[in-house]
């Protein structure tokens, strides 16, 4: 990546074209540091200690990052020349204040946050003392396991910086990790954020509870040779749905809004109505699920209008 130097007057920073190496100091291991930790050793720096506290941390810290050192928050801090601050959004701007009062930050670290709702504004604390702040959000879910690190060579990462500096430090540090930098603007991350949760948490959301519906209709004998319908995930109900909802992520990432389809694409106000029936019958707040995104649809694919209008009631 390229190195980051002040010039001895005391202007403006500069890039040094040539690759360095950093010490690298995460805060703390949990999923998503882990996970970048791992891919910045591949780069080439060194992971040189972790904050680990529960023992899912401390098992990661000791799985992935072996040659690192579980330590003190404000040891890493002292020692980083890139610190990593993978905490929950709610825990950052605390930890910042922390650290700024400790005052166990260097001048010309650069400190990274992966918070996906929060730009360069919160690092203002340690960037007073003279820090480089990035964020840098890998816009990728992540589960802990070992699919995480091979899932960030084909993520985009939203980068924020406060200036062509740090933006220029932020995409080489992407890119060493074989992700996609993209550029967001400080006034514009919590819109990045909510599109994201949206088109991601939502999407979870519906998968679950269209698999519990489909539980419900499928329950009792099956066909010879069936299995049994259960409560457990990849069962019957999980690879029926698979296919179609696979290939209906695939078509709208693909095409967009011409890939919508079904009973409330084509204006079928019937279907939909007993569609509703039905899952009230099951359960009142799935069914209040779907005619909300029902409504949703209908309003892209500019729908019949009495299919709109039943939508649009409270009640049936």
């Amino acid at each position: 990546m390229t190195s980051r130097s002040v010039n001895p007057d005391g202007a403006h920073p500069s890039v040094d074209p040539a690759p360095a190496r950093l010490t690298v100091g995460i805060v703390s291991a949990g999923r998503v540091g882990s996970a970048l930790g791992a891919a910045l050793e591949r780069a080439g720096h060194v992971v040189f200690g972790v904050a680990a506290i529960s023992d899912a941390s401390v098992h990661r810290a000791t799985t992935r990052l072996p040659e690192a050192r579980i330590l003190p928050i404000e040891e890493i801090a002292r020692r980083s020349e890139l610190l990593v601050l993978a905490v929950p959004d709610a825990e950052l701007a605390g930890l910042v204040r922390g650290l700024a009062s400790a005052g166990v930050v260097r001048p010309g670290t650069i400190v990274v946050h992966t918070s996906g709702a929060n730009g360069v504004a919160v690092l203002e604390p340690l960037t007073s003392q003279g820090a480089l702040g990035l964020a840098i959000h890998p816009a990728m879910t992540f589960t802990g396991h070992d699919e995480d690190i091979a899932r960030l060579a084909n993520a985009c990462f939203g980068v924020t910086a406060a200036d062509e500096v740090g933006y220029a430090i932020a995409q080489a540090l992407v890119i060493e990790m074989g992700g996609e930098p993209v550029r967001v603007e400080e006034d514009q991350r919590t819109l990045y954020h909510a599109a994201l949760a949206h088109g991601s948490n939502h999407l979870v959301t519906v998968i679950v509870d269209a698999v519990a519906a489909l539980r419900e209709s499928l329950a009792g004998p099956g066909l010879l040779g069936q299995p049994v319908v259960d409560d457990q995930p990849g069962g019957l109900p999980e690879r029926l749905l698979a296919p179609l909802a696979s290939a209906a992520l695939d078509n709208a990432l693909r095409r967009g809004q011409s890939a919508l389809t079904g009973p409330v694409a084509r204006g079928d106000t019937d279907a939909v109505a007993a569609h509703l029936t039905a899952l009230e019958q099951l359960d009142e707040r799935l069914a209040a699920a779907y005619r909300a995104n029902s409504l949703r649809t209908a309003e892209l694919a500019k729908s019949d209008p009495a299919l709109l209008e039943l939508l649009a009631k409270e009640g049936h």
